[in-house]
């Protein structure tokens, strides 16, 4: 399984999870008690309850790069087109907009 914290404007808003059969986002507690929050997507409204979705959900998708930069970038880190959560993972820390995603280690618990 693949982690990836979702921060929007900087501030951690949740985070994205791979699982064995799909995928799921939830929103932090702590960003969700900000004054002023507000969703990451309209499609990701704000609410404590876990999204979950057999495929990557496609505001996520949306912010893997397309066309000549996705072929560098695929070339350049040996990605697999297919691997979605491995193209957000590399790509898309620093993505145009207000959302960013981070990667996150892996742990043993």
């Amino acid at each position: 399984m693949r982690w990836a914290e979702v921060h929007m404007q900087g501030c951690l808003a949740g985070v994205l999870e791979e699982q064995d059969n799909g995928y799921v986002f939830f929103y932090s507690p702590d960003y969700l008690n900000l004054n002023g929050a507000v969703a990451i997507s309209l499609s990701l409204p704000l609410q404590s309850d876990p999204f979950e979705d057999k495929r990557l959900f496609p505001f996520f998708d949306g912010l893997i790069p397309e066309g000549w930069l996705l072929d560098i970038a695929e070339h350049t880190w040996k990605l697999n087109p297919r691997d979605r959560m491995g193209l957000l993972l590399a790509c898309c820390r620093d993505c145009i907009g207000a959302v960013s995603i981070v990667p996150m280690e892996e742990s043993n618990e």
